[in-house]
């Protein structure tokens, strides 16, 4: 048995991209920075960061967009997957691995106003949790979403 499992949590390091496929779907395109932290030989803390091409597809590609922003903390589970494509100008074959998001949850953003919800992607992963939960934390910033403040029911939510 093989497998490709990626797990990563981190900032977004610019907005999705959103696009539209020539087949009508959705595809977001976003960098997603996350840091280790480690001594070295010297016993002296260093952290290095590491940036990461991620791609989201469908409902789940539409939701990233339309709720996370540069700097927003966001967890991923999805696949490695590498594109090749050759250059028309110079002929040269270029790469570029991604990770393919397949499930995705939106990440505690350490107080700043905002909530922790999750979402999977078709419904694939029907035991987690998809409910949004309402910000009861005052001042919000322009930059912060803003959840209703009613019940959202588990079943009203699309993905």
């Amino acid at each position: 048995m093989y497998l490709n499992k990626v797990f990563l949590y981190g900032n977004l390091t610019r907005d999705p991209e959103l696009k539209a496929l020539p087949s009508g779907g959705q595809v977001a395109n976003f960098g997603l920075a996350t840091n280790r932290t480690y001594k070295d030989k010297n016993g002296q803390k260093q952290e290095t960061t590491e940036f990461h091409n991620v791609v989201a597809f469908g409902r789940t590609a539409e939701v990233i967009a339309q709720y996370v922003k540069k700097g927003r903390p966001l967890f991923v589970e999805g696949r490695l997957q590498t594109r090749s494509w050759d250059d028309k100008d110079t002929g040269k074959k270029n790469y570029r691995t991604e990770i393919t998001v397949e499930n995705f949850q939106f990440g505690a953003d350490g107080g700043r106003g905002g909530s922790a919800s999750s979402a999977a992607a078709g419904g694939s992963a029907s035991s987690q949790n998809e409910t949004a939960v309402a910000d009861t934390a005052g001042g919000q910033g322009a930059d912060e979403i803003k959840y209703p403040d009613e019940e959202i029911n588990p079943e009203d939510i699309p993905f």
